[in-house]
């Protein structure tokens, strides 16, 4: 499971997430394209999302997770 520090700036969590992304990807040996297929997005949204350039939403982030078999937990600000 992914864990996020609660002290994360939007452009540190962006850059963050797809860091971890990319990294999970990678050790499940897919493709930027075959984990956008799974996730049912458009491979360039998530070449962007990878690279941390679009704030996604967390139905998106749970979408990519579900692709890629990991678990993220989201800090929740209240």
């Amino acid at each position: 499971m992914y864990n996020y520090k609660n002290n994360y700036t939007s452009m540190d969590f962006q850059n963050e997430i797809g860091k971890l992304l990319k990294e999970a990807r990678e050790k499940a040996g897919l493709t930027q394209a075959e984990v956008a297929k799974k996730a049912g997005i458009n491979v360039n949204y998530y070449a962007r999302v990878e690279r941390g350039e679009p704030e996604a939403r967390a139905v998106i982030l749970n979408k990519l997770a579900k692709a890629l078999n990991i678990k993220i937990k989201l800090p929740l600000e209240g």
